[in-house]
Parts: structure tokens; sequence; C-alpha cells
């Protein structure tokens, strides 16, 4: 049975937008990519010593468990060059599962909804653009609503094509 899961894409170095479109092109083979937000220009959190991100969310219904899911997105990672040296710092390429239809996971290796989804602009603003009324399973609010009162003021703005 297929789910509807959302993955958010994000990248600081190189071809920043290349990069989203490859691991965009290799997500396709884990399942059928249903819509792709617009590319977001975005200020870093965390670590700001570092290049401004270009971030976008991909809705993907898929057969994949989370677990497959999350070793599909770690190889694709991999395979497009993503370090892990500093915490919140510069990426190749970062895939992370926001949601997966209405499961909610814990385990050491995978939290989900994302742990960081309600309080991150550069996550909901795409998400809201391709899914304003998907729920969030533990909040009970949509993506729209968590956006409307989120109190994030990272930059966030449309990148020009």
């Amino acid at each position: 049975m297929s789910i509807t899961a959302y993955i958010g894409l994000g990248s600081n170095v190189g071809d920043k937008k290349g990069n989203c479109c490859k691991a965009y092109e290799r997500l396709k083979l884990s399942g059928r990519c249903v819509k792709m937000s617009s590319f977001y220009c975005t200020e870093p959190v965390g670590y700001r010593e570092q290049e401004p991100f270009i971030n976008a969310v991909v809705q993907l219904e898929t057969d994949l468990s989370p677990d497959v899911l999350l070793a599909t997105c770690n190889s694709i990672e991999e395979e497009l060059g993503r370090s892990r040296e500093i915490r919140w710092g510069p990426r190749s390429i970062d895939l992370d599962i926001l949601l997966y239809g209405e499961h909610v996971v814990e385990s050491q290796e995978l939290t989900i909804p994302h742990r960081s989804l309600p309080v991150r602009r550069f996550v909901l603003v795409p998400l809201s653009e391709i899914a304003p009324s998907v729920v969030h399973p533990v909040l009970k609010k949509t993506a729209a609503h968590l956006l409307h009162e989120l109190k994030d003021t990272h930059g966030v703005t449309k990148c020009d094509s």
C-alpha cells in the first residue's frame, strides 16, 4: 500500500539547485514524485558561518517503509557527496523525511514527523506551497496553520528561476 511522504531537500555547496534536482531524480526511483515545491533561498540555521541554502519539499508516493526510505535518503546523500563534519554545517545535499502519512516513528535512527518541522520556516514555506492542508499527526495542525503560527524569522524567499 502506497504512503504519501514529504521529503525536505537542501543544499548550500556547489551547484545547489543541481544537487537538489539530482536528489529529486534519485527519489523518483523510490516511488512516484507527485509534486515538488519551488526552490527557496534560505538563511542558514544553527551554524551561521556558511553559504545560504536552497531548499524545497517533495511529495512522494512510496511503498517503502520509513526505515528503508531513510536508508534510501542516506544513500542518495552519500552518492551526492554529503559529508557530516559540522552539525548543521555546509552540505552538498540534505534529505529529511518530514512526514510519512499519518505515522509517528520514534527510534534512535529516525523521528517522524521530523522534530524541527513545526519550527523551521525553510521547511514550512515549501511544504505549505504544495500541501497546505497536510496535517502534522502529533500537533493536529495543518502545514499552513503551523506556518501562520511560526515565530522563526530566518529569511526564506523564492529563488529566481
